[in-house]
């Protein structure tokens, strides 16, 4: 998580039993991004954001073949917390690190059963 997740999102992931780290946490608050996207490459995390600099930084890597382990991203005005925490946790249980794709935006949209 980057520093400018709120902590209700944080909070409401680990309530779920979802390994979480902040930037805070692993003491790099205040990291420039790209810095911050190589830790969370370095520890293998996919990294969530609702900064979209991130995207930036990710498809600048992308463009030169460099890997990195993943940007999620969320608009912070059009998803909700909810969303965020209800769309992580799907990402989070049901995705294997390998085969994740390198750039996520929420909402993910779900299909229900009529």
């Amino acid at each position: 998580m980057d520093e400018n997740v709120p902590k209700q999102i944080t909070n409401g992931l680990r309530r779920r039993g979802i390994n979480v780290l902040t930037v805070q946490e692993d003491n790099r608050a205040r990291l420039p991004d790209p810095g911050v996207l190589s830790r969370a490459t370095e520890l293998s995390r996919v990294l969530f954001s609702r900064d979209s600099d991130f995207l930036v930084i990710a498809q600048s890597l992308q463009a030169e073949g460099m890997a990195f382990a993943g940007v999620i991203y969320a608009h912070s005005k059009a998803v909700s917390i909810g969303d965020c925490i209800r769309d992580l946790e799907l990402i989070a249980k049901a995705c294997d690190r390998e085969v994740c794709p390198q750039q996520t935006h929420l909402p993910i949209h779900h299909v229900t059963n009529r």
